[in-house]
Order: structure tokens, then sequence, then C-alpha cells
């Protein structure tokens, strides 16, 4: 289950009531600044020809954006200005690791274009490789804490080629939509028309030449084979591969042993498997997980004979996944949750 608090914004913005602490979109997200003046230059890597064989390398070039105003920059900020040392300490540290940046009908489609284009042109003068997330299906977490996304089809397929548009001639990794597969199992009645809007949006990013990946759900969820027959419906053949382990706490060998089979059962799809907060393991619950720590440094895969792109952060540790386990609401940064993730981390 995926709720807006993974995202790190809820309506644009964090905030944390409970600590009396308000996360805000970045300053250099408003019109005019100058991150945004200066148009992205274009420096894709890949094409709608090669983005199912290039190496990892290739496709995550330069290695992984580090995002300078997310969320955790931003508690960062306020956590130190109220004194609360320690606390800031660890919302640095988390803020100092590359991070997925997320993208849903919170920002407008203004906003929406000036959030991507900041981050490539951000990106790019690093000569890193930014990763987004898309969050706006409809029907989306099949009405459960994140329920909402674009009204209809149409609608979201239109947002979607907005995203495209705005990555297209830039170095940029997309994951589609996390959940949208995995919670098929509840809402089997979204199967046909889930799986073709999908293999929808990952044509709009094929054609942009953008690799794209699938929710491939996680180790403890569906069957390997029953996931592979539905990312080949969702139209994996046109994507980069798909991902596995978002906001969940699984650990990184037992992930791959599944996603190997996911690959295998796929034709050799690529993978990449989300460890933010994976680093003591599954802990019996998703919300707020106690004794939870984080999980590897995010990093792209440069030998080995697996599917594995990529190991990263997709989470962003430190917002709450709820009201649970002494946590703030959904999208809240949660001061001492994130402190003990750093704390925990192996």
């Amino acid at each position: 289950m995926i709720d807006l608090a993974r995202a790190g914004v809820v309506a644009g913005a964090v905030v944390a009531l409970a600590a009396g602490l308000v996360v805000a979109p970045p300053a250099s997200s408003s019109p005019g600044s100058a991150a945004e003046a200066a148009a992205p230059r274009t420096t894709a890597t890949t094409t709608s020809s090669t983005i199912r064989t290039a190496s990892a390398a290739t496709v995550f070039k330069g290695g992984l954006h580090v995002e300078q105003q997310g969320p955790a920059a931003t508690a960062a900020t306020q956590l130190a200005a109220q004194g609360r040392t320690a606390d800031a300490a660890a919302a640095r540290t988390i803020a100092a690791q590359p991070i997925a940046i997320w993208l849903g009908s919170w920002y407008d489609d203004a906003m929406l274009v000036k959030v991507i284009q900041r981050n490539l042109a951000a990106a790019e003068a690093k000569g890193t490789t930014p990763v987004f997330v898309t969050y706006d299906i409809p029907g989306r977490d099949c009405g459960g804490h994140s329920a909402g996304g674009a009204a209809s089809d149409a609608a979201y397929l239109a947002w979607n080629q907005r995203v495209a548009t705005a990555l297209a001639g830039h170095r940029a990794v997309v994951l589609v939509e996390p959940d949208s597969l995995g919670h098929l199992s509840s809402c089997p009645a979204l199967t046909a028309t889930r799986t073709a809007t999908i293999a929808s949006a990952v044509a709009a990013f094929s054609r942009a030449g953008v690799p794209a990946y699938l929710d491939g759900g996680n180790s403890n969820w569906v069957k390997p084979a029953d996931m592979a027959v539905r990312l080949k419906a969702a139209g994996i053949d046109q994507a980069r591969g798909f991902y596995t382990n978002v906001a969940n706490y699984y650990p990184v060998d037992q992930e791959r042993a599944y996603a190997d089979a996911v690959s295998a059962a796929t034709g050799g799809a690529r993978y990449v498997i989300d460890v933010s907060r994976n680093g003591r393991g599954w802990k019996g619950t998703w919300c707020n997980a106690p004794g939870a720590g984080l999980g590897q440094t995010p990093r792209v895969a440069t030998s080995g004979t697996s599917a594995l792109d990529a190991l990263l952060w997709v989470k962003t540790p430190g917002a709450s996944d709820g009201t649970c386990n002494g946590g703030p609401a959904a999208g809240v940064w949660f001061p001492s949750y994130a402190t003990a993730l750093v704390a925990n981390r192996r």
C-alpha cells in the first residue's frame, strides 16, 4: 500500500501538525526562479530502440541525482531553526542521498512541468540522472489510504503525456505508478482497463526515449508467474523493466530472488529495487514499522550477471506512513522516526 506520505507531498506540501513542522514546496519551484530560467539541455542517453538494450550505466549515466530541496532537506532546515539538532542531523543524512521525485495531481499542470524542468536542469548541471515516480492512476490504491488519482483514463493519459513531453530529450528514468499492478489482486475488475492504460502510458515514455519501469510488487505479495502476466499486459515489452519493494522493508536478497524469477518470466526485463527502509528487514507492518532502518546507499549496478539495474531510494525515508505507531498524518515529516531510521541503518 502506498500513501502520499511516500511521495513526500500532500497537496503540494508536507505539513507536520503534530510536530509543528511545515515542509513546503521548494522555493525554487516558484515562478521566475533561476533554476527554471534556463531550459534543460538535451542529454538523453537512450532512444525508443535502445531502452531495453542499453547498459545500466547508460540508463543512469553519471549516477543518481540528489535533489537539493526535497522534503528531507527542507525538514532539516526547519528542524535546525527550531534547535532540534539531532533530528536536523538525521534529516540532513537522508537528504544527502538520491531519492526519487514523485509526481501527481497535487501539482497543477503548470507546476508539474516546472518541477520536472527544475530537477532536470539541476541534474544536468551535475551530469547525473534523476528518477521520477508517476502516481496519478485512476482508482489509485483501490480506494485505500491513497485513494484518488485522475478522474478518468483519458485524463490520466493526457497528464502522463505532459510528463513524457517534459522529459523527452533529457536523461531521466520513470517509475510508473507504484502498486498499480500489485493491487489488481484486490481489485480484479480493474485489470483490463488498468493494464491497457499503463501500456499506453509506457508507450508515451518509449516514444520519448525515456526508460520506464513498471510496478512489480514485492516478494511477499504476488507470485512471479502472476506478476509476469500483468507486466506483459501492461506493456513491459516497451519498458526498460520493473521495480519491486517500493515503500516496503523486505531484504535485498529476498527481493532479488523474486525479481530474478519475474525477469525470467518476462523475457529478461531489467529491474530496480527500493532499499530506502529495508536495512533491518520486514518488521511486521508497512506503517512506520518500529525498528526499521535505512537500507543500502542507492547505487547503480556496475557488474554481475543478474538483471538488476540499481538499488534506489524510492520512498522518502522520514515521511510518515500515517497515524500509526506514533506517527503523524500521512505526508508529515516524522522527526523521531527519521532519526531512528538513521540510527538503525545498516
